[in-house]
């Protein structure tokens, strides 16, 4: 039983469990936001199951998939796959289970999510091997988060609405300019082995440039998001906060300093996901 527990630990730290955090609130603010109010258990249940068995599936497929040129790097040859602690079978499994966790939390949703969930599904395979042909990967990453809010408005409504479409695109800007940014880490390897990505393509200040274009229409897009739903004070407020993060994000790395990258990624996009849901829930339940 000890043996399994440690797998299991090792396998929720290879896939980063723990940054559920960069899309549950997105999921949970698209269901909010759908219907106004609180969805019942049962709908909120079968949308957090599918996030995170889409999740859970994306991660444990771009670490099988990438197990190769994992091991060849040097900033990840210590994850689990390439450096011999879960084998190839083990996260496959893992995977297909992930898979049927989430075409069964669509089945039970409606019938438009069923209908849709081989799109995500494609596109999250896609993911995985985008940097081997295209410098495109950081915006299909984006389209897979962007998913989260669609899905779950969709489950509540049955429907896929202009507001649903604007907050997917939200998230598609705001992923793909950190994206780049991560991808920051691994510009030399992977210009030296030849895979593609945005800091390759533009090097470290065109990278950061878009990055900051890509936040810009984030705000942007919050602010119609606004005037589309008719959001009061609250949600403009919680706008204002997460732009405010996002400048801090780009201040930390300004003139090309990459030592606070660490900090700019994970620290300040996981605030931001969580303003947002916070921002949205007062808009819901205490802008009334």
């Amino acid at each position: 039983m000890t043996a399994v527990l440690q797998k299991i630990t090792i396998f929720m730290e290879m896939i980063k469990f723990s940054h559920t955090i960069f899309a549950l609130p997105f999921a949970l603010s698209g269901a909010l936001l759908a219907i106004r109010g609180l969805p019942g258990a049962r709908q909120l249940l079968f949308i957090i199951l599918a996030m995170v068995g889409a999740r859970t599936a994306a991660m444990a497929m771009n670490r099988l998939i990438d197990a190769d040129i994992d091991a060849k790097n040097p900033r990840t040859a210590s994850r689990a796959i390439p450096a011999g602690l879960l084998s190839k079978g083990a996260v496959f499994g893992a995977i297909v289970l992930s898979v049927a966790l989430l075409l069964w939390s669509a089945a039970m949703l409606n019938p438009l999510c069923l209908k849709l969930s081989p799109i995500a599904l494609g596109f999250l395979v896609l993911y995985s091997y985008c940097k081997r042909f295209t410098a495109l990967a950081h915006i299909v990453l984006g389209i897979c988060l962007a998913a989260a809010p669609i899905g779950a408005w969709v489950a509540l409504t049955g429907k896929i609405e202009l507001p649903a479409i604007v907050l997917g695109l939200i998230v598609l800007f705001w992923v793909s300019a950190f994206d780049m940014l991560y991808a920051l880490q691994d510009l030399e390897y992977d210009r030296s082995v030849g895979l593609h990505s945005i800091p390759v393509a533009l090097g470290v200040n065109g990278s950061l440039w878009l990055s900051r274009l890509f936040h810009l229409i984030t705000v942007g897009l919050l602010v119609w998001l606004i005037v589309l739903l008719g959001l009061g004070p609250w949600f403009w407020a919680g706008s204002a906060v997460m732009a405010a993060m996002l400048l801090y994000e780009h201040w930390l790395l300004r003139g090309g300093d990459l030592t606070k990258l660490d900090a700019a990624f994970f620290t300040m996009n996981g605030y931001i996901s969580l303003t947002f849901l916070a921002a949205t829930a007062a808009d819901v339940f205490l802008g009334r």
